[in-house]
């Protein structure tokens, strides 16, 4: 049974010039346990789509349709009191950088007390004792000391570490990491890196992890969704997704890492960007970037389709002869 699960999530932001739709048709599942990766250009909808599950959409935004579904109960019609019960408590969120989750006039210690007596029946000693065993668990050393501290006397790893401590305090099923390592070195991101898929391991509870580093969904995953201009366009096993690649974009995608073992001057790149909300082309969104598009790509918007482990939302799978790619 899946702990949560999207269906044809459609987001937009009405404006004086019309609608814009940012989301257009998200579907996807993670199962207890499971790290799904979700990666994509800045502005394919990642941090939206994370947003929308624990409830954040900064107004006008909106969800238009679709549902999300928490261990059975539909959650994207609840209101904001609502939704406030559930973050933390069953959801818990892991963002980019952690002096903004952080408030610089409080302890690490208050802070951590006050989350955890807000969804859990415990005294202020109990709930004091919980947030010194959380900050050991995600490896603050000294923790009966650190815990009085305040955010800006540690380090950008260790502020990290505390916000993975914050999100674990009312031990949520369901954990939103939204770029949680891009701010922090190698060194620290392979630590950070192995807390998350612990946490996986040993509570059983599942992790979305919005990224656009391949390296890091590859170290860190056990399935990843590709996301494009708002919507989906693979989605599978990382070892399939990566090394078997699919649509066009993950290709570009994967292309564009650095090869250790061959000596190039130049990496490759896709050419083009990510398209605005509203100039969104006909069609296949990616096609104006494509090297493979043709007439169809151009006419009618592919769905995702099976391609062995994996869907592709892409043309080339449809199994019809096409003709071949125009140049540009």
């Amino acid at each position: 049974m899946s702990l949560l699960e999207v269906k044809n999530l459609v987001v937009e932001f009405p404006g004086r010039r019309g609608t814009l739709r940012a989301l257009d048709g998200i579907s996807f599942q993670i199962a207890p346990g499971e790290i799904l990766g979700v990666v994509g250009e800045s502005g394919a909808g990642k941090s939206l789509t994370g947003a929308s599950i624990i409830g954040l959409l900064e107004p006008p935004g909106r969800i238009a349709s679709g549902e999300i579904v928490l261990q059975g109960q539909r959650i994207d019609h609840l209101n904001f009191e609502q939704m406030r019960s559930i973050r933390g408590r069953r959801i818990g969120a892991i963002f980019q950088d952690p002096l903004t989750s952080l408030n610089p006039l409080y302890t690490v210690g208050h802070q951590l007390v006050e989350t955890i007596q807000a969804h859990l029946p415990l005294s202020h000693a109990d709930a004091r004792a919980r947030a010194i065993d959380l900050l050991k668990d995600t490896g603050i050393p000294a923790a009966e000391q650190r815990i009085d501290h305040y955010p800006h006397q540690f380090s950008g790893g260790m502020r990290q570490r505390v916000v993975i401590a914050l999100a674990l305090a009312a031990q949520p099923q369901l954990i939103v990491a939204d770029e949680p390592t891009t701010a922090l070195d190698v060194s620290i991101q392979a630590q950070i890196i192995t807390l998350l898929k612990n946490i996986c391991h040993e509570r059983g509870a599942a992790v979305m992890l919005i990224t656009h580093d391949m390296g890091v969904i590859a170290e860190t995953c056990d399935r990843v969704a590709v996301m494009y201009a708002g919507r989906i366009v693979e989605m599978g096993p990382v070892h399939e997704v990566i090394n078997h690649p699919n649509h066009p974009y993950t290709a570009g995608l994967m292309a564009s890492i650095p090869d250790m073992a061959l000596d190039r001057e130049r990496l490759n790149q896709i050419d083009g960007a990510m398209p605005r909300l509203n100039a969104i082309p006909t069609g296949c969104a990616f096609n104006p970037r494509c090297p493979q598009a043709h007439d169809r790509c151009r006419r009618d918007r592919p769905e995702l389709m099976s391609t062995g482990q994996t869907l592709s939302a892409c043309w080339l799978h449809d199994g019809q002869p096409r003709p071949e790619a125009a140049t540009a």
